[in-house]
């Protein structure tokens, strides 16, 4: 028999019981909870009179609807107040563990799972989030869940699924100057289309996905799901050991050793199939720039809109006229001419502690654009405070930028950081659908280094220019 993949690995030593024809009642090891996703799956506990099985296995968080400025204010929405208050009493309720708004532990889920050491190798994780497979660069098998799976894992601690076909996507040759991991899957997704991974797996292998840091390798997993897969996953190494060693939620002492000893052993085996295979050279690319309301309409920041009168497939041209028609653009218009009203860095895209180092080092000695207004938003209030240690916020206010709290802001426009209709954004987030940021907004998909570029030009700009 051949060996196994990741995923299978993981799969296999969670199975409560096979349905059979590929349906399994599977373990959950961890569950993060925010406000927004979880009203009904707690009223679900209070209609059944269930009790919420292993509150300890649960972390809850609220960071859609929260603003991002005059925290320590009322919140304006009373929706999102009402969301907040209700998640504060359901936790408080039912004994889950909870980061407070007003706390040092506050952030996106997507960022504070992670950071905390809650996210473990080898673990199943869930989320009621579809962005929840950037967990999954811890090589765990992490996956978005619907508010009535969210009840199921309350109540149980497992949830029924169907396992997925595997695929590998082997990224090689490293990274060029100027092109980031999110150039990487942004280019990777306009190659296989948002539909390219649906029912797969996928598992990131390859010499540019080992270089990465983990915070990349978050990038990189957390848009898994913009390729039609529900898992991204990078298997476990001395990157990965490195980064979890010492957090608050990690294993320690005996458990440490005993964890390390079986997390060496998860990593796909050498003669493992998957049912899939891409390899994708990296070292060929160029910054990246989406240019209509799908992360797989993008291209090279020197190249131009395209035509959909020159593409052969229907289909494709089809969504092509209607995705321009909506951002307001024309066929053979170049990227470099387009100008920006917006700049958003953040969401639990790009928002880590990287990321805005990496944008900083572009808006060193600039000015953000007089037509523009930039916010930088940190995933959370540890990466906030840590890159006010480094003096980051310095470089962002000086350059014109609001410096904000933690939360995910402008990348849900829910919160009060929302694009006007009309309004043009270069932004760091990972989706760009009609009304994504805002009703009659338009997205740009870019990277952090991209976004600050647009910033300091006022137009979507080649970042290598102003690194030169």
């Amino acid at each position: 028999m051949s060996g196994k993949t990741l995923y299978d690995k993981i799969w296999d030593s969670h199975v409560v019981h096979d349905f059979g024809e590929g349906e399994a009642l599977v373990y959950v090891d961890r569950h993060l909870v925010h406000e927004v996703s979880t009203p009904q799956s707690f009223a679900y506990l209070d209609s059944t009179g269930l009790p919420l099985r292993r509150p300890e296995l649960q972390l809850a968080v609220a960071d859609h609807a929260v603003p991002t400025k005059d925290r320590d204010k009322t919140i304006k929405s009373e929706l999102a107040r009402n969301q907040v208050a209700r998640l504060k009493e359901n936790v408080a309720k039912h004994n889950v563990p909870y980061l407070a708004l007003e706390g040092n532990g506050h952030g996106i889920v997507h960022v504070i799972g992670p950071e905390t050491g809650f996210t473990l190798p080898g673990s199943v994780l869930v989320c009621g989030d579809s962005h929840t497979s950037t967990h999954g660069a811890f090589g765990c098998l992490a996956f978005g869940i619907g508010a009535s799976e969210c009840g199921a894992v309350f109540a149980t601690q497992a949830l029924r699924q169907t396992k997925q076909n595997t695929m590998r996507v082997t990224l090689t040759g490293g990274l060029p100057e100027g092109v980031t991991v999110k150039d990487v899957i942004l280019a990777l997704i306009a190659q296989i289309g948002t539909g390219g991974g649906v029912g797969y797996a996928i598992e990131f292998a390859g010499d540019t996905t080992r270089a990465l840091s983990m915070e990349a390798r978050m990038t990189l997993c957390n848009m898994a799901i913009e390729a039609g897969s529900r898992v991204g996953m990078v298997a476990p190494d001395e990157t990965t050991f490195a980064y979890l060693e010492g957090r608050p939620l990690a294993p320690t002492g005996a458990d440490w050793d005993a964890a390390l000893s079986h997390w060496k052993n998860l990593p796909s085996d050498d003669d493992a199939i998957f049912d899939k295979e891409v390899t994708f050279d990296t070292s060929i690319l160029e910054p990246q720039v989406s240019w209509g309301t799908t992360p797989e309409q993008t291209g090279s920041v020197t190249g131009s809109v395209p035509d959909p009168d020159a593409m052969t497939e229907p289909g494709r041209a089809e969504r092509a006229r209607k995705s321009l028609a909506y951002m307001g653009l024309t066929a053979g218009q170049k990227f470099a001419d387009i100008s920006v009203d917006r700049v958003f860095i953040g969401s639990c895209t790009n928002g880590r502690l990287e990321d805005l180092r990496s944008a900083a080092s572009v808006l060193q000695g600039h000015r953000v654009a007089d037509a523009v207004t930039a916010i930088a938003v940190p995933g959370s209030a540890a990466v906030r405070a840590a890159a006010e240690a480094e003096g980051l916020h310095e470089v962002f206010l000086s350059a014109g930028f609001e410096w904000r709290e933690a939360g995910c802001s402008m990348c849900v426009g829910m919160n009060g950081d929302s694009l006007e209709p009309g309004e043009r954004c270069a932004s760091t987030s990972n989706r760009n659908f009609e009304g994504r940021q805002g009703i009659g907004g338009r997205t740009h998909l870019v990277s952090p280094q991209m976004a600050a570029a647009a910033a300091v030009t006022g137009r979507l700009t080649d970042v290598r220019e102003l690194l030169k």
